[in-house]
């Protein structure tokens, strides 16, 4: 446990680059996959020439977010303990429903309705993906009730951010909607949604990491 606190910064790094780029890396011996036009998720259809990668990958990825879980707690437990339960529920709904779940219970594109492994498959990515939104939020609270304005105010920034460009990915899921210029291209704007969503986690991660090699180990 004391080695997860004292790298789970890195694990969280890792995870959050490793799940953005999971999809461009794939997408090189995915020829048919037009990434303008199409939802990541087709990544781990079953009929997906890179299925299996995909899956194992999302599983890793989401493991490493796990992993970062105690770290995340020992750094914010002392400010307010039911933010910080918050915030590792966040992250840890994001690393098991949206990645792990992804890996394990894959979706077929082609079939009409909704089997077993679709229902968990979307149950975990919809949970996931509100810790994923939720995240910067609750570091901006918990950076103000530390008194760390600047940090308060780039994280809220980040939220607004965020949701600006998931509800633009939104409404390019709605049929009506989709037509217009832009909000056509659904793959699009989820790659653009999923990118500020990351975001502030790397940042964050990065901060962290560089705060921990500071002799000090805190931030003026």
């Amino acid at each position: 446990m004391d080695f997860l606190k004292r790298n789970g910064f890195y694990f969280l790094m890792l995870g959050a680059v490793s799940d953005f780029l999971t999809p461009y890396i794939l997408g090189l011996f995915f020829p048919a996959m037009n990434q303008l036009m199409m939802v990541i998720s087709v990544f781990g259809d079953v009929s997906s020439p890179v299925r299996q990668p995909f899956l194992i990958w999302s599983v890793v990825s989401g493991i490493f977010f796990v992993l970062a879980l105690p770290a995340l707690y020992q750094e914010f437990v002392d400010t307010s303990r039911t933010l910080t339960i918050l915030l590792v529920s966040a992250i840890g709904f994001y690393g098991v429903g949206d990645c792990i779940f992804t890996g394990l219970f894959s979706i077929n594109m082609e079939q009409a309705g909704w089997n077993l492994s679709t229902w968990i498959h979307n149950i975990g990515s919809g949970l996931g993906y509100t810790g994923f939104l939720l995240f910067p939020f609750l570091l901006f609270l918990l950076y103000k009730k530390q008194l760390k304005k600047a940090l308060s105010h780039f994280y809220l920034f980040s939220l607004f951010v965020s949701i600006l460009f998931a509800g633009i990915y939104g409404l390019a899921r709605i049929p009506k909607v989709s037509q217009f210029p832009f909000l056509n291209q659904i793959g699009l704007c989820q790659h653009v949604s999923f990118f500020f969503n990351y975001l502030p986690i790397v940042v964050f991660s990065f901060m962290q990491i560089r705060q921990s090699r500071r002799p000090s180990g805190k931030f003026s």
